[in-house]
């Protein structure tokens, strides 16, 4: 899997990122190879990078299983949508298309157990808030599910995640969109969305309003008090908005915004495991870490016996995932590629994960993507596919 420019993709590549429009509708669904107009279309979208599983277009990998069918996202992303439009337009939510949106993500996700969590879709400016509280649901219900929360506690959960941004209806666009650093006040009228959202779900005639505006309120601050708004600390924070917190950052930092990068899942991993004592409920974390693919299927990195591509993640080892050993420390092609349970070597087996310029040349010097050893049959070749440099 690569990151890779508007203006570096080509046709017959697949996508491994959904990407939802302004509306918050999807215009590409991962897993779908890229045509000429689909490429011509993400760059009048302005899409500044997306993710493929491999640069050839001679075999077509797909990526791997999501924790929820991609319908299942789609069609949460347009309710949430639709509700959001509704709220800011009526002043009224509907709540019934929430329950039920959230039934749906409760079932798959309690029906779908062995997936980990894997590359973040893709949202245009406008529609981030809509796909974000998605994937804060989605996130925030596989963590209550492993905790051991029932069906009727998982639901409150998903539409907390679902509503938790709701706040954001009263902060301008320009300030959410904005490319460069906010202002004081500009950063003051941020931190209120969490006090705004409480104020709206208050108001809702339904029996959940209350633990609903709690997590809507809560799911910034801090177990050590230095969260906003209202500086809470430890017990005073509803378990469901601890578990809201961690799915609320870790969605956050692998997203594209408009004044950043998406960060890859193992830098993120050390970013919030670094801050937990203070931030995050630390058991909760962990368990969090245990479910999330750290090294996504694709990634390419530097190992004590080589350089190797992840080919699976096991649970509960995303730390140390079996991958294939293609090439020597020097990044020579080895002629006869094997695979590894990291598991089984030293903690410090990882050196380091290509970053996607070193990726690319590695492509342009050997005319080979590592993305073939992931191909079983492939992998048996003696002579590997090679791209030719107009593909790379």
């Amino acid at each position: 899997m690569i990151r890779l420019k508007s203006n570096q993709l080509k046709t017959g590549m697949v996508t491994a990122q959904s990407i939802f429009n302004e509306k918050g509708a999807a215009f590409l669904v991962r897993g779908t190879p890229l045509t000429d107009r689909y490429i011509y279309r993400l760059r009048q979208l302005s899409v500044p990078e997306l993710h493929v599983t491999s640069l050839s277009s001679n075999f077509q990998l797909q990526p791997p299983p999501d924790i929820i069918k991609e319908h299942t996202r789609v069609q949460a992303v347009e309710n949430v949508a639709e509700t959001f439009r509704q709220a800011e337009k009526y002043g009224q939510f509907n709540m019934s298309l929430m329950e039920r949106c959230a039934d749906l993500l409760v079932c798959d996700i309690m029906s779908k157990k062995k997936n980990l969590v894997q590359i973040t879709d893709i949202r245009l400016h406008d529609s981030y808030t809509f796909s974000h509280s998605v994937n804060v649901a989605v996130l925030a219900t596989m963590l209550g599910n492993l905790c051991g929360y029932s069906k009727s506690k998982l639901q409150v959960i998903t539409l907390g995640g679902l509503l938790h941004d709701i706040g954001k209806l009263a902060v301008p666009t320009s300030i959410l969109n904005k490319s460069g650093a906010l202002t004081a006040d500009e950063f003051k009228i941020i931190r209120r969305h969490p006090s705004e959202g409480r104020r709206l779900l208050k108001e809702l005639k339904s029996p959940l309003a209350s633990i609903l505006a709690i997590i809507a309120v809560q799911h910034h601050e801090h177990l050590d008090g230095s969260g906003y708004p209202y500086h809470v600390r430890g017990k005073s924070i509803h378990p469901y908005s601890r578990i809201t917190a961690i799915a609320d950052v870790y969605d956050a930092l692998t997203s594209v915004r408009p004044y950043k990068r998406a960060y890859k899942p193992n830098v993120v991993y050390q970013m919030m495991m670094k801050n937990s004592p203070g931030h995050f409920d630390m058991d909760r974390l962990r368990l969090f870490f245990d479910n999330v693919a750290i090294y996504p299927v694709g990634t390419v990195m530097k190992t004590q016996l080589g350089y190797a591509i992840v080919k699976k993640v096991v649970f509960g080892h995303t730390l140390a995932p079996i991958v294939i050993v293609f090439a020597d420390k020097n990044g020579k092609l080895l002629p006869k590629p094997f695979g590894v349970n990291l598991a089984h070597c030293r903690r410090d087996a990882i050196h380091y994960v290509m970053d996607d310029v070193e990726l690319l040349n590695f492509i342009r010097h050997t005319g080979i993507d590592p993305a073939v050893f992931l191909d079983d049959d492939l992998r048996a070749m003696k002579d590997y596919p090679r791209m030719g440099k107009h593909e790379i």
